[in-house]
């Protein structure tokens, strides 16, 4: 069966050029870089050449650079490692429509005695900034705010956020797991203190994430062991999958612009054949302000889910939210956040692009999904008193 992939917001496929990389340590050049003997300690030149790439395409200094397992790893190092560098201090604050990484992680703090302000978004997923900046205060330690939301692509102002935060000696975090290497980021202009990626959202394999830490930004290590990484993250260094997230990192900077163009047009056009050959269906979030590869759609009086396994028959592979969340039956919270009524927020579908996407495969969605649709509102009640009867 055709396979028609669209989901890469939840996960991407590793790059040829990455997998080609990283094999050699895998079974020739498989010593620790933390040895002593050559035949180990040489690959820690090969560790530094990869954190090299990762913080050239934020524009960091390598040193900057800690590697981690995965994206929710670097969130909970950086919102845990701020509040045990000021441990006075108990409000943190962080947005609504954050990833279950960081919403879930303060969810549990506020039930260890901090505090903790989500902000609202409007409408369009924009950031209520004027709420922000209310609720400052002396008690505040950190601020975590996302720099693209995951389910819409929505697109927050972090470097505004984080140049006020600055002017108030705030910590500021931000999870960048699905901006980096898809929009041009330069952290060195920045007065952002850390920022989270991960491998796997950028043709990396899954299991190998980073955490930027701005030279000055008093750090405390989440996984206390060895004295891999300076003594800053514990634990023996997955050679292969940081080589293969340093060649990831090189490939995105090389072609982040031109990719970003091309992959946009996919979506665009997607975007507007589904909404125009489908009726009662909205798209949710800022078109204006968004990643080039994410478009969220929503049809009304239809489940998600249903959808979803309908297109799967089709191969069609697609998300009704977040990875971290779409087995719930529950509508998108960061749907919900926006206002999104429920009977489009339960119909909510997830396209995300890449470079691997294709005109052909665009077709391919335009042409089966209006009949899924149609198929599924025939079926459903809500549809049918929503029209009259009809």
């Amino acid at each position: 069966m055709k396979t028609v992939y669209v989901d890469n917001n939840a996960t991407t496929k590793v790059d040829p050029e990455v997998l080609e990389a990283m094999l050699p340590y895998f079974s020739e050049y498989y010593g620790n870089p933390s040895s002593m003997h050559s035949f180990g300690g040489q690959l820690g030149r090969k560790m530094e050449d990869a954190r090299a790439e990762i913080a050239g395409l934020i524009n960091a200094q390598p040193n900057e650079i800690i590697f981690t397992s995965c994206g929710t790893e670097s969130d909970n190092t950086a919102i845990l490692s701020a509040l045990a560098s000021r441990p006075d201090k108990k409000h943190i604050i962080t947005t609504r429509v954050e990833h279950p990484a960081i919403k879930n992680i303060c969810e549990h703090l506020s039930q260890k005695g901090y505090r903790v302000t989500f902000v609202p978004v409007d409408g369009r997923g924009r950031l209520d900034l004027d709420y922000l900046y209310d609720r400052l205060d002396d008690n505040t330690v950190v601020v975590s705010i996302m720099w693209a939301n995951n389910e819409t692509g929505v697109i927050f102002p972090v470097e505004e956020i984080a140049e006020t935060l600055s002017e108030k000696n705030i910590i500021f975090h931000t999870d960048a797991v699905q901006a980096v290497g898809k929009i041009p980021i330069d952290v060195s202009r920045t007065q952002i203190d850390m920022l989270s990626l991960s491998g796997h959202k950028l043709h990396a394999p899954k299991g190998i994430g980073a955490l930027y830490v701005r030279k000055g930004t008093r750090f405390s290590p989440f996984l206390i062991g060895g004295h891999q990484e300076g003594g800053r993250r514990g634990g023996t260094e997955n050679l292969a999958s940081i080589v293969g997230l340093g060649k990831a990192c090189e490939l995105a900077q090389k072609n982040i612009n031109e990719e970003g163009i091309e992959v946009a047009k996919l979506r665009d056009r997607l975007e507007i054949e589904l909404t125009t050959r489908i009726p009662r269906s909205i798209v949710n979030g800022d078109r204006e302000n968004r990643l080039p590869g994410t478009t969220n759609i929503s049809f009304e009086y239809i489940e998600g889910e249903a959808i979803l396994l309908m297109m799967n028959e089709f191969g069609i592979c697609a998300s009704s939210g977040s990875a971290c969340t779409s087995g719930s039956l529950e509508p998108s919270h960061v749907l919900r956040a926006m206002g999104v009524p429920y009977t489009a927020a339960h119909g909510s579908i997830r396209f995300s692009l890449c470079r691997y996407n294709t005109n052909d495969e665009i077709d391919y969605i335009i042409e089966k999904l209006p009949p899924i649709i149609e198929r599924l509102r025939e079926m459903s009640p809500f549809w049918k008193e929503a029209v009259g009867g009809n």
